[in-house]
């Protein structure tokens, strides 16, 4: 008889990847679900990068345990958050899995503790939550859990009374977020987490799912590359292990390690736990990369693909001779060098951008921003990069801020300190207030005082019909979007632009900044300044080029 009052990891495993793998199949629709519908909604691709980075773990393991199993899926979401809703989803599984971690199997009562663990997580994490999003959703099916786990032992019927209140929920959040109202959507990430629920379900009742995409074997398919493309190539092999410590690795022989890789290739992906390290390294010479793996433990999962063909082998040698040398030079200048009293990390995206953050002095650039949010991962990468006591982060996007936060807590060698602007303007600007002479303190109180007079405007078109602010959209519009709301809606871009400007204009307005995108030419971008310093003569108007995808403008009042 089928044991339906308990489950053990082997069956947690199972309805965690079919949870991931339904989130998956549904992304595309979730990202549609965007209140704002701009081709950059990506709630449904950041909460699936969030959880196919813990699917990844959870997939190479073999006959796990449930602490290995809470372990995996805490760390490879931890680390593979993006955006908002990847964060809070990371927060909602790192509760979850402290929670069980020590359990064998987990009762109904044990579930639902674990899910109000997973509630008070992630709550933590946001510092001003918003009802009718994820978190609403996450809450009240944690509540219904608790309310009827005394009762109900069945676990088909305890999942399938949760999974009705929590879809129950959703339905209600338009009512409690007036902007998903007139939108005519439900909340995205909610809508989100409910699929991993459907998908967690389908898992306990043991249908048929395809788990390979997330098995060490079962990778990706290979693609094609062009021959320019291999010549640009400077490691050739594609190296994957997994080692079965002997003994808990200690952070300095991580960090020992990780600079080992470093110096044979590149694309390093290093994820250590109390028993096991993730290993993932583009070399010349495997070899080496797995000698020195076997101080640590035995391997498992090895994996080498060869990235190019045989003939090119001359080439690589010679890439291997320089990345060595290279590699060489920059730990010694790195050995050599004292820290710095501070640095700056800034997120980017678009050349002309990202040549204004380097000339106003930021160490680290982060290519991301609208369409692919950096993860926590991407944030700790940049902080190891700097060579600096005290760091600063500008993520430059509203759904980045939650991962630069997530990013802070895990350093503890150097005091981060994450301004938080939600801008590309408001970033240029915070660093631009920047003095030397101030404290650390002082200075993140006058950036932020500085960004609270920066108003921007992004202008961009709608990829569906939808209603917003009381302003009717339709597929193909332009738009032009404020810090708050929609701010213009038409045919043109000139005259959206012109609108969105009109809107944000006060009398304190000093400085009119535009920066045109990728598909702006600089004559338009001109006629634009124009009309503006033409109609706002008590303001500096400066154009830049910005570079930027997908937004035609961005435009900043201060």
């Amino acid at each position: 008889m089928v044991n339906t009052k308990t489950i053990d990891a082997k069956i947690l495993s199972r309805m965690f990847l079919a949870g991931a793998k339904n989130l998956e199949a549904k992304k595309e629709w979730i990202n549609e679900l965007n209140v704002f519908p701009v081709p950059d909604g990506d709630t449904g691709t950041n909460m699936t990068l969030t959880i196919m980075s813990a699917a990844a773990e959870v997939g190479s393991l073999q006959d796990p345990d449930m602490e290995t199993l809470a372990k995996a899926i805490s760390s490879g979401s931890l680390r593979g958050a993006r955006g908002n809703s990847g964060v809070i989803l990371s927060q909602l599984l790192r509760g979850f899995t402290r929670s069980v971690r020590k359990s064998s199997e987990l009762t109904a009562k044990d579930i639902a503790a674990a899910m109000e663990k997973g509630v008070e997580t992630a709550y933590k994490a946001v510092m001003k939550p918003k009802e009718g999003t994820i978190l609403t959703v996450a809450r009240e099916a944690a509540a219904r859990a608790s309310e009827i786990a005394e009762d109900v032992e069945d676990l088909e019927t305890f999942f399938n009374e949760v999974f009705a209140h929590a879809e129950a929920t959703l339905e209600k959040t338009p009512e409690m977020l007036p902007v998903l109202k007139e939108a005519g959507v439900v909340d995205s990430g909610g809508q989100g987490l409910l699929e991993v629920f459907r998908g967690a379900i389908d898992g306990f009742l043991g249908k048929e799912i395809d788990y390979s995409s997330f098995s060490a074997s079962g990778g990706p398919a290979v693609t094609k590359i062009s021959p320019q493309a291999e010549a640009d190539i400077k490691f050739g092999y594609c190296t994957e292990f997994i080692i079965l410590l002997n003994q808990p690795m200690p952070e300095e022989e991580e960090h020992s390690f990780k600079e080992f890789l470093t110096s044979l290739g590149d694309s390093i992906v290093l994820v250590a736990d109390d028993e096991i390290v993730k290993v993932h390294v583009h070399t010349n010479h495997p070899g080496q990369a797995i000698e020195r793996a076997l101080t640590y433990g035995a391997l498992s999962r090895m994996k080498i693909d060869n990235m190019r063909e045989e003939h090119q082998e001359k080439l690589i040698k010679d890439a291997e001779k320089l990345a060595r040398e290279q590699a060489a030079q920059e730990a010694e200048a790195k050995a050599a060098e004292p820290p710095k009293d501070y640095g700056f990390i800034s997120v980017s995206v678009g050349k002309g951008l990202t040549e204004i953050f380097k000339e106003l002095g930021v160490d680290y650039l982060i290519e991301g921003g609208q369409t692919m949010n950096p993860s926590t991962e991407d944030m700790l990468n940049a902080i190891d990069k700097v060579n600096a006591k005290t760091i600063y982060i500008f993520p430059n996007n509203k759904n980045i801020v939650l991962a630069a936060n997530q990013a802070r807590d895990l350093t503890e060698d150097k005091e981060i300190i994450v301004v938080p602007t939600k801008t590309i303007p408001q970033g240029i600007t915070a660093l631009i207030s920047f003095v030397p002479e101030k404290s650390a303190e002082e200075n993140a109180e006058a950036m932020m005082e500085a960004v609270s007079k920066v108003k921007t405007g992004q202008i961009t078109y709608a990829v569906r019909d939808t209603r917003i602010d009381d302003k009717e959209i339709h597929e193909g519009d332009i738009m032009g979007i404020g810090d708050s709301g929609m701010l213009a809606v038409g045919k043109e871009r000139a005259d959206v632009a012109k609108e969105t400007v009109a809107a944000m204009m006060d009398d304190e307005a000093e400085v009119i900044s535009v920066y045109y995108g990728a598909d702006i030419a600089e004559e338009e971008a001109e006629e634009l300044c124009a009309f503006l310093e033409e109609e706002y003569p008590d303001c500096e108007v400066e154009l830049n080029m910005g570079g930027q995808p997908i937004y035609y403008y961005v435009i900043s009042v201060e």
